[in-house]
């Protein structure tokens, strides 16, 4: 991965002031975070370490091609309801996007012949999936109904911070029912619930990767809540993709947030979070400058927040049991493909989920996800090419004490390994290959700024729901996190509501 177009940062003369608030990073949760607060008139300093904004929603080019760094899955993106969350972070700063509606979700590969497709239309999914396991009709129906319904409760209210109790009191008192819905499914997992329905072992590992391609574990450990809003809302709002890429995505919030007097200055990698009398004023960059504000959010993981950017020694009991109840999740092996066109069969979905084996589902290099973004944006690639993008789970350690030449053949072999797999669903693809190029947990490491290259926390055993989940404040006054490590997890949906919630309860506290 090299360096994009860097964006230009300000003068030193614009950052020679007090903001209202810093943030560290601008991934999505941190954008959407910063534009919000600067909508309501808070002067918003972003400080990002990178060229351009965006972190694991962020992009590159090569040769013609521009790959998305990450996932090609969009949720938020719909035209109605209230969890349209990417919508509405653009719409706000008057950036909105145009997207291309995807019909398919994920085109599955699965284990004994089961190759389900995830359409659009709910109704062609159910009875294709049916298809595959007729005895299990009522427990299908049942389990994914179920799932709708706590996608209908979410769907009704506003969703912004469950921290600030005179919205919690507003949103109960417009839609009681809701509220009373959702908080029924807080402590509940996936697993607890499919069970109750379905019998078959094999369909209940396909509830599994259901979960795992999207929240890295399976059914029993993914929260009920995260899992409606998922499987529902790819048949509500959509999968639509960002014309022009992913990396669009975090490239109009940054102008919208600048339209709006905020700022944000890239290669500012942020090295302190300043404290004072146990409270957090400021942040000292890697080059000693310091900016002070009355808020700061950090977009990093807990694990950089607490133990790079504060003391390490000084990390707050909760974040000590946090830090008990979850891990981090494990890094991806990319492998960026440009293709000819003819490297494709027929038909070929965008999106798709590789596993050969039940059991290796959670190993390392075990599933591979694909993405194929050309397939609904061929402005993405030269003329009569396709870019793919193949990853799959990876840890650090794998690549870790290796001389520069030993890290180049083993990312040549582990490239070797997975066209060969992908092999199964574009036959001869190897003999189409116009580019290719490996990331590995180090690339996100270096890039992303995210410890071991992590793309969030997972939980280590069962926990109830999502009641585990830290929301944005945190125990050291004015420190606040936003991002895939607090409510309500990983994903760009997600971390947008993280954002949200973040920037209602930061401007509830500074009076806006």
């Amino acid at each position: 991965m090299s360096d994009p177009v860097a964006h230009c940062s300000p003068p030193s003369s614009q950052l020679a002031q007090e903001w209202d608030v810093i943030v560290i990073g601008s991934g999505i949760g941190g954008l959407v975070t910063a534009t919000q607060l600067a909508v309501k008139g808070a002067k918003v300093l972003v400080l990002e370490r990178y060229l351009i904004p965006g972190g694991s929603a962020g992009y590159f080019e090569r040769a013609g091609y521009r790959f998305d760094v990450g996932a090609s899955m969009m949720f938020g993106f719909g035209d109605r309801g209230t969890t349209n969350l990417l919508t509405r972070a653009l719409e706000a700063v008057d950036r909105p996007l145009e997207t291309i509606p995807d019909p398919v979700q994920i085109h599955y590969h699965l284990p004994n012949g089961l190759e389900p497709k995830v359409h659009r239309d709910y109704e062609a999914f159910l009875e294709e999936l049916i298809a595959y396991f007729p005895h299990e009709r009522e427990g299908i129906r049942r389990f994914y109904d179920e799932c709708w319904k706590v996608f209908n409760c979410l769907n009704a209210i506003e969703l912004l911070s469950l921290e600030e109790p005179r919205y919690l009191m507003r949103v109960f008192f417009q839609n009681p029912a809701a509220c009373l819905g959702l908080a029924k499914y807080l402590p509940m997992n996936v697993g607890d619930y499919a069970r109750k329905w379905i019998r078959d072992p094999n369909l209940l590992k396909f509830i599994d990767i259901e979960c795992y391609c999207w929240s890295v574990v399976p059914a029993a450990l993914t929260p009920m809540i995260n899992a409606g809003m998922v499987f529902s809302d790819r048949h509500y709002g959509g999968i639509n993709y960002p014309k022009g890429g992913v990396g669009q995505i975090a490239h109009n919030l940054a102008e919208g947030l600048e339209h709006h007097n905020g700022v944000i200055r890239y290669k500012a990698r942020v090295t302190q979070i300043l404290q004072e009398k146990g409270r957090a004023v400021g942040v000292q960059l890697a080059t000693g400058e310091i900016f002070r504000a009355k808020r700061i959010v950090s977009n990093a993981t807990r694990w950089d927040t607490f133990e790079k950017l504060l003391p390490p020694d000084q990390i707050p009991a909760s974040e000590q049991r946090w830090q008990r109840r979850y891990r981090k999740s494990p890094s991806f092996l990319s492998l960026h493909l440009g293709v000819k066109s003819e490297g494709l069969p027929p038909d070929t979905e965008c999106h798709h989920i590789l596993l050969e084996d039940w059991e290796r589902m959670e190993a390392e290099e075990g599933t591979i996800f694909v993405s194929i973004p050309t397939l609904l944006d061929p402005s993405l690639a030269p003329a009569n090419h396709h870019i793919i993008h193949a990853f799959t789970p990876s840890w650090i350690e794998t690549w870790q004490g290796l001389s520069t030449a030993d890290y180049q053949a083993r990312k040549e072999a582990a490239a070797e390994r997975i066209i060969q797999r992908l092999e199964k669903i574009f036959p001869n693809l190897s003999l189409h290959l116009d580019y290719q190029e490996v990331g590995t947990p180090r690339t996100h490491r270096r890039f992303l700024g995210r410890e071991d290259g992590t793309y969030g926390p997972i939980p280590v055993r069962k926990l109830p729901g999502l009641l585990g989940m830290p929301f944005n404040r945190t125990a050291i006054p004015g420190l606040y996190c936003v991002g895939d490590s607090t409510f309500p997890g990983q994903g760009l949906n997600a971390v947008s509501f993280s954002g949200f919630a973040c920037a209602h309860r930061i401007a509830v506290d500074l009076g806006l």
